[in-house]
């Protein structure tokens, strides 16, 4: 090694939110797909050297997943709540029919 000599850091590993992205998908599809886009940008953008842009494409990735979950979830609960008021309402309606 020559004086003064400082070798390069590598930059820490960054997420790229793949697995989460994924896993939206079958929630919320609209939104999980601007995510597995952004996910798919962080590695060739690692490689390239570009780590402010892998960064920011994982951060999109995050952002876009949370999102689809949150509306993939509370789009289920909704649609759950709205299944058992229907079928209760519908058991007590054939209730009063019966009399």
């Amino acid at each position: 090694m020559q004086p003064g000599y400082h070798p390069q850091q590598q930059p820490p590993p960054i997420n790229n939110n793949m697995t989460m992205s994924i896993v939206a998908i079958f929630l919320f599809w609209p939104l999980a797909i601007p995510a597995i886009i952004n996910a798919s940008k962080v590695n060739p953008l690692l490689q390239q050297g570009d780590y402010a842009g892998a960064q920011a494409a994982a951060a999109e990735s995050r952002k876009w997943s949370k999102w689809a979950l949150i509306v993939g979830i509370a789009w289920y609960a909704i649609f759950l709540v709205c299944c058992a008021l229907g079928g209760l309402g519908a058991i007590m309606s054939s209730d009063n029919s019966s009399y």
